[in-house]
C-alpha cells in the first residue's frame, strides 16, 4: 500500500514538473496582436466582429434542438412497439407526448415560437 502512495506521488511530481518546464520552454504568447484579431480569409474585416447575437434567434435553434432530439427518442417507441407490453408502451408513450404537448404549450403561452417581436 505504502509503494502505491510513492509511485502515484512521483506520477504526480513528475507530471507537474514536466508541465511546468514545457510551459516555460513554449514560445506561445497569449497576448499577440494577430491571434486576437477576427480573421476573414486575410483581409480585415468590415465591421465589429462582436455585433450582438439576437437572442431569440439562439432561442429559437434551442427549441428546435430539443424537438430533434425528442424525435430521435420516439423512433425506437415505434421499434419497440411489437416487443413489449401494450399497455405499459401505451403509458410510457402518453406519457412521453403528454410532457412534449405540455412543453409545447409552454413554448407557445411564452411567445416563443413567434419569430417577430
Amino acid at each position: 500500500m505504502f509503494m502505491i502512495l510513492i509511485l502515484t506521488s512521483m506520477f504526480i511530481l513528475i507530471s507537474n514538473i514536466l508541465m511546468i518546464l514545457s510551459m516555460m520552454i513554449s514560445k506561445k504568447s497569449n497576448l499577440d496582436r494577430e491571434k486576437c484579431s477576427p480573421f476573414e480569409c486575410g483581409f480585415d474585416p468590415k465591421s465589429s466582429a462582436r455585433n450582438p447575437f439576437s437572442l431569440h434567434f439562439f432561442l429559437i435553434t434551442v427549441i428546435f434542438l430539443i424537438f430533434d432530439v425528442e424525435i430521435a427518442l420516439i423512433f425506437p417507441m415505434i421499434k419497440t412497439f411489437k416487443l413489449v407490453n401494450i399497455f405499459i408502451w401505451m403509458k410510457i408513450s402518453i406519457f412521453f407526448i403528454l410532457i412534449l404537448l405540455l412543453g409545447l404549450y409552454h413554448e407557445w403561452n411564452q411567445n416563443m415560437l413567434n419569430w417577430s417581436n
